[in-house]
């Protein structure tokens, strides 16, 4: 198992995270998706590594941008 964390920047309601969670959900090996409304805090976790360029992707086909490290 992987544990990768990002910041999701722009949710605003519980629609938002259900966005994010199934298009980071759609990334195959991706097991669980936790995302916290509040924090923007998104913990993706795997079978292997994910690469965060799919991530990234991904929160960007649901409207929402991961906030630069």
């Amino acid at each position: 198992m992987a544990t990768s964390t990002y910041t999701v920047t722009g949710m605003t309601c519980g629609h938002c995270v259900a966005s994010v969670r199934k298009e980071i959900g759609g990334i195959p090996g991706v097991t669980e998706v936790d995302v916290d409304l509040d924090s923007g805090r998104v913990r993706v976790e795997s079978t292997d590594p994910i690469d965060a360029a799919a991530v990234i992707a991904a929160v960007d086909e649901a409207g929402y941008q991961v906030a630069a490290a």
